[in-house]
């Protein structure tokens, strides 16, 4: 099973991944691109990433934007699988 990020971890995470945002029990991010389809073909992108990794993102999407946010449930919060997750985004993403 997977543990809970403990808090000194989840300061770490403003540095770690300075893009994103803690919130609660999630990591945030929101992207924008130039079109749907940018934006559509980045969230199948994540979909292949997560389904390997059996860890998967809640999301939204509207037109040319995408907000992620991403937390362990089995864990009751943050953990290091949402840090993973958040780093290979960030290196789709080109960040």
């Amino acid at each position: 099973m997977v543990e809970k990020l403990a808090e000194e971890a989840r300061a770490a995470l403003v540095a770690e991944l300075p893009a994103w945002t803690v919130e609660g029990e999630h990591l945030k991010r929101s992207f924008r691109f130039g079109s749907f389809v940018e934006a559509f073909g980045f969230m199948a992108s994540i979909a292949l990433l997560a389904e390997r990794a059996d860890h998967h993102p809640e999301w939204f999407n509207v037109y040319n934007k995408v907000d992620i946010a991403l937390t362990t449930h089995d864990a009751g919060g943050l953990s290091a699988l949402d840090v993973k997750l958040a780093k290979e985004i960030d290196i789709l993403f080109g960040a």
